[in-house]
């Protein structure tokens, strides 16, 4: 009878054992991210203030005086020795790495999406072709500014990303720093040729 306490009493406290240790589990990851939409509104006031290019969103008018969270923030690796930029319309065959802020566990940024892996090179980085209108405002601003042989690091605030939304592993309120080479372009129902390594 003795032994029929002990196994009720383990039926009742062991759902709180779980609890307990998820509860440690959560306080980790909050910490990571604690203050999230505050910490990425910072960082943007940063980017606005560090003298970096600022682009204004393709989707606003450059006349007007925009708020800090309506620029894409530059800094040129590369100037290509292009003089056109792709449309909106256009495809863009490029080679990129995305991050979000640095955090605790992340020194870098944790990279959500990239083409290639280690130190960018023209000559062996893996390519992509986008659609130059399919991406977020943020990336697509960069791309219709870039010319071919630019390579950029574009930081982005998270109101020209996915917003207050989740996507994948990019948490909501996240401003996006990416690493963009734009190899080539061409307009819809255009011809263009195989992709060739750059030779620089």
């Amino acid at each position: 009878m003795r032994n029929w306490k002990y196994i009720l009493l383990s039926v009742i406290l062991f759902p709180f054992v779980g609890m307990v240790s998820s509860c440690s589990e959560d306080d980790s990851v909050t910490d990571e991210y604690a203050n999230w939409q505050e910490r990425n509104e910072a960082m943007t006031d940063q980017w606005a203030a560090s003298g970096m290019k600022k682009i204004r969103v393709y989707t606003q008018d450059e006349s007007t005086t925009g708020k800090n969270c309506d620029y894409i923030y530059v800094q040129v690796l590369e100037a290509g020795e292009g003089t056109e930029s792709p449309l909106f319309t256009d495809t863009v065959r490029t080679a990129y790495r995305g991050r979000m802020l640095p955090t605790t566990n992340y020194t870098n940024g944790y990279v959500f999406d990239e083409t290639y892996i280690g130190d960018f090179s023209w000559h062996t980085a893996g390519v992509s072709s986008l659609y130059c209108g399919g991406m977020v405002d943020g990336f697509t601003t960069a791309l219709m500014n870039m010319h071919k042989g630019d390579h950029w690091r574009v930081h982005i605030p998270y109101q020209l990303a996915y917003r207050s939304v989740t996507s994948g592993s990019v948490r909501a309120y996240s401003n996006l720093i990416f690493d963009i080479a734009v190899y080539d372009y061409w307009h819809p129902g255009d011809y263009h040729p195989a992709f060739r390594a750059r030779t620089r």
